[in-house]
């Protein structure tokens, strides 16, 4: 199964509230941050809504 890099390139000031929620789902919080999730529909789904925050790259195993 492959697997999403995901990594926070902008600050989350001036964001709506749900933006935050998902930023924290995905476990980020600070610029340059970056965690590996498996990748889903889920997953696909919350950085496709915050996709001007964030950066990603997938990775094959």
């Amino acid at each position: 199964m492959s697997k999403i890099v995901v990594r926070q390139k902008k600050s989350l000031i001036g964001s709506s509230e749900s933006l935050r929620k998902v930023v924290k789902a995905l476990g980020l919080g600070k610029i340059g941050q970056e965690r590996t999730h498996k990748d889903n529909n889920c997953t696909r789904g919350m950085v496709n809504k915050v996709r001007h925050l964030v950066e990603y790259e997938l990775v094959s195993e």
